[in-house]
């Protein structure tokens, strides 16, 4: 196992999976609902954005991959929730997203991060290994 190249590789999956996330919001705002699909205008780059962020989804799964080879799960997946962290910290900061701070969502991330750090300073013990009944 490779820490470095785990944390590398989740850190790689959670910014892929946040510029997803904030690829969808930008366009869902810019497309008509659903059901007017077939007979609205249809803005070509946030069907492009979508597909970006589709794309974006897929090489981020594909980074969670290679990090859960070099790293335990418990740590791994923990890094996974700095994306919700740095999508709140990126909407509500930038623009054209138009969201806005809370103290209270701002107190979450905080928390969140916290959490990211107390699990993850911590050396990991080497696993046990099992012997076969």
């Amino acid at each position: 196992m490779n820490r470095r190249r785990g944390i590398t590789f989740a850190l790689g999956s959670v910014l892929l999976v946040s510029a997803a996330q904030l690829g969808m919001r930008w366009s869902m705002s810019h497309l008509p609902s659903p059901e007017q699909w077939l007979s609205a205008h249809i803005d070509l780059t946030a069907v492009a954005v979508v597909l970006l962020a589709i794309l974006a989804y897929a090489s981020s799964m594909l980074c969670w991959l290679a990090a859960l080879r070099d790293l335990p799960l418990g740590r791994a997946y923990s890094l996974l929730s700095i994306s919700y962290a740095l999508v709140y910290l990126l909407a509500a900061s930038l623009p054209l997203f138009s969201e806005a701070f809370s103290l209270t969502k701002s107190l979450g991330v905080a928390l969140v991060i916290l959490g990211v750090i107390t699990i993850n300073s911590r050396p990991a013990r080497a696993p046990e290994s099992r012997s076969a009944p």
